[in-house]
């Protein structure tokens, strides 16, 4: 059995930390975005059996709609039924890819918020549901590799870094996530929020925007050429998603040419600690961060480090 839930402090309105996982326990693999490749799925699942975890599916992880895990509606499903099982002690988005943002709102949070909390683990495109598990149920959530991407899935083994970080993640303390460049010095602890930038643009003007004011932000991307990177940070710059943010972690920026000049023009004039190079997104290694829990930047030795030791303010 998992570990009891982090009491919120004084009572106060926060994000819980989910409990750390135990070898033994159930977790479940569900597939709220893109179509995962059945091969690699398999493989992901072996390597998460080989940290002790009974691992089950959701019914439609292998359905296919266009460039859909299958429907929208049996999407929901299987992720609401593997939240809302008690028997659950955690849940792996088998990958990303688009679609999560189409169903947050057909989840029944009520329901949802009336189970126990326990770790969401994904990235990506499973930003929206980061962030809609932050604003509806204050859960913290691992933004993390998952089980049929290439860190975890590879025919020559996972990687062995970022899966030392995230079996540490689930079922210890992990270790700081250390970067390679400080655009701006200082030291600040904060929650962490954020996830992928190009969701996180996608989300505005939505319930679920982000809400930096008083954390950590941290962002990663893909495939985004600079300009591209320039005009979302405008955007959210321009929404007042930023206002306000404690520091930033900038992670990996995969096939996005060098992004660090933009990054710098428009996130040092913010005058807060900001650091860049985090192992952390879709290169490899892929680290894990826990949204909604406190972190801290310290620039001096450029790191980000977590914390599940407590309850905070959702954002």
């Amino acid at each position: 059995m998992s570990e009891p839930v982090t009491p919120n402090p004084a009572g106060r309105e926060g994000a819980i930390v989910p409990p750390r996982l135990r070898p033994g326990d159930v977790v479940a693999v569900v597939a709220p975005c893109g179509p995962p490749d059945p091969v690699r799925l398999a493989r992901g699942m072996r390597v998460l059996e080989g940290l002790g975890l009974k691992v089950v599916t959701g019914a439609h992880v292998l359905d296919r709609d266009r460039y859909l895990a299958g429907s929208d509606a049996a999407r929901a499903a299987d992720l609401q039924e593997a939240w809302c099982d008690p028997a659950v002690a955690g849940v792996f988005c088998a990958r990303g890819g688009y679609g999560a943002t189409r169903l947050l709102d057909l989840l029944d949070w009520p329901a949802m918020r009336a189970a126990a909390p326990k770790a969401l683990v994904g990235s990506s495109d499973v930003t929206a549901l980061h962030r809609a598990f932050a604003v509806e149920l204050g859960v913290a959530s691992w933004f993390g590799p998952m089980p049929a991407c290439a860190t975890i899935s590879d025919p020559e083994g996972p990687d062995a870094e970022s899966f030392g970080h995230l079996a540490s993640a689930l079922f210890g303390d992990p270790a700081p996530v250390r970067g390679d460049r400080v655009i701006v010095p200082g030291a600040v602890t904060a929650p962490v929020t954020g996830g992928n930038l190009s969701l996180l643009a996608a989300l505005c003007g939505t319930p679920y925007a982000l809400r930096a004011r008083g954390a950590i932000v941290f962002l990663e991307d893909v495939g985004e050429a600079p300009y591209r990177i320039d005009r979302m940070l405008t955007q959210l710059l321009g929404s007042g998603a930023l206002e306000g943010a404690a520091g930033f972690a900038l992670g990996s920026w995969v096939g996005c040419g060098d992004p660090c000049p933009v990054l710098e023009e428009r996130l040092a004039p913010l005058g807060v600690p900001v650091i860049a190079g985090l192992p952390v997104g879709h290169g490899t290694p892929q680290f894990s961060v826990l949204l909604g829990a406190f972190g801290a930047i310290d620039a001096q030795s450029c790191s980000l480090t977590g914390s599940i030791t407590g309850s905070v303010e959702a954002v």
